[in-house]
């Protein structure tokens, strides 16, 4: 299975027996917890995770048995490693192990596995297939099931309307722990994130959106954590401050360009000028075609009869060409489909072009060969805007790529799922 991106092309098998999943689970202080948290990580990833993987054990500064707990999982148990920082800061913690590692997707998890993790599958398989940059659990989108006091749900609601109205943001869920990212997406932000705690995540979000890049949410199982030793008032703190640092990052228009610089380079969409470029290279190729065939046909037939045939006959052109160079889909799955969608544009193109025909001959009894051809040419001009439009929004559009169960197939250049 094939699968087309308006991102990030497809990850591909990471070099060097890379795993495809680094997921980390950053630790302060829990040795109670840790050893049968990663444990039950271990498992399901083992038994239900169909790519490559590693758990790492971010020990952050801990001052109990927590790192010797965690070396003692890295001897036991394979595809875990344990990294332990001088430093405190879950966010630290993320950024160093993060930007050192070599798998092609990046994600963490609390250690008190508050959320489901049947959720992982659905938040991984975005990145692999290039559907989208980031991943987030989200425990306010709709479907999520949360089961936690009103205390917590009244201020989770709060803060991310905040965000909304300050930051802008259109993400419903800042601080789930339990996020994604591509490695490439990392290596381009993470060096800007500037906060090492918990504001890291909004901070992380924020900036992605304003480079442009994609955003998948997940809604996820969550049930509260009751031994959670988050102090909120001291985080409460320290998010408000986060947000007004970047929120005179915004209004200064520092961050925006810094952000553009280091993600995207232009106020497009991720991954759209490149697509932009490619269609437009394929639009002029096929315009000239389309030309030289109604030129050819249309004494023969008649101008209107050449339009149709000289557009059908390069709309199935454009149509193989996109899909292969600009939208970047291969093989035969959902061939048929994306043809059949593309005669369905080319419909609306031979629509807009034979109204204008017919618009310039009730105008002008005889036009000349030059005004029906400068007539088509600007009729075909706005048919190829609709196309684009249509094609990245709907043809191949990126969601339609993979169904509800995300098949391993769909990834990289695997075949079949990676036993561990």
């Amino acid at each position: 299975m094939t699968t087309t991106t308006d991102a990030l092309p497809l990850v591909s098998t990471p070099a060097g027996g890379a795993p495809v999943l680094d997921l980390v689970i950053p630790v302060y202080n829990e040795e109670q917890d840790l050893a049968a948290s990663v444990q039950r990580v271990h498992d399901y990833l083992s038994s239900a995770f169909p790519w490559t993987f590693r758990i790492t054990i971010a020990d952050n500064a801990s001052t109990d048995g927590t790192w010797l707990v965690a070396q003692v999982l890295e001897n036991r148990l394979e595809h875990v490693r344990a990294v332990h920082l001088a430093d405190k800061g879950r966010g630290r913690a993320l950024r160093s192990v993060w930007l050192a590692s070599d798998a092609a997707v990046l994600a963490y998890t609390d250690v008190d596995l508050s959320t489901d993790l049947a959720g992982l599958l659905p938040l991984v398989a975005p990145l692999v297939t290039g559907h989208s940059d980031l991943s987030i659990g989200s425990r306010l989108a709709r479907g999520a099931r949360v089961v936690r006091g009103p205390k917590r749900e009244v201020i989770s609601r709060s803060y991310n309307v905040l965000l909304r109205g300050l930051l802008h943001a259109r993400f419903s869920d800042a601080q789930c722990g339990f996020k994604a990212i591509r490695a490439d997406s990392a290596q381009a932000l993470l060096p800007l994130v500037e906060d090492n705690n918990w504001f890291f995540d909004t901070e992380l979000l924020v900036l992605a959106e304003r480079g442009g890049l994609r955003i998948h949410e997940v809604p996820v199982d969550w049930v509260d954590d009751p031994d959670s030793r988050v102090d909120i008032v001291a985080t409460a703190l320290e998010d408000l401050r986060g947000i007004a640092r970047m929120g005179r990052g915004l209004v200064s228009g520092v961050l925006r360009r810094k952000v553009r610089g280091a993600v995207s380079g232009s106020d497009l969409p991720a991954g759209m000028g490149r697509q932009l470029l490619r269609f437009a290279l394929i639009g002029v190729l096929s315009t000239l075609a389309y030309l030289a065939l109604f030129l050819l046909l249309r004494d023969p037939i008649g101008s209107l009869a050449a339009n149709a045939v000289a557009l059908l006959l390069t709309a199935i052109f454009n149509t193989a060409a996109n899909r292969r160079l600009t939208f970047e889909t291969k093989g035969s799955q959902g061939l048929l489909r994306h043809h059949a969608e593309g005669l369905a544009v080319f419909g609306l193109g031979l629509a807009v072009t034979s109204i204008a025909l017919a618009s310039l001959q009730a105008l002008v009894v005889e036009p000349a060969r030059w005004l029906e051809v400068g007539v088509l040419v600007a009729a075909n001009a706005g048919a190829t805007l609709l196309r684009f439009v249509l094609f990245r929004s709907w043809v191949f559009r990126p969601t339609r790529a993979y169904g509800a169960k995300y098949p391993a197939t769909s990834a990289m250049t695997l075949t079949e799922p990676t036993a561990l």
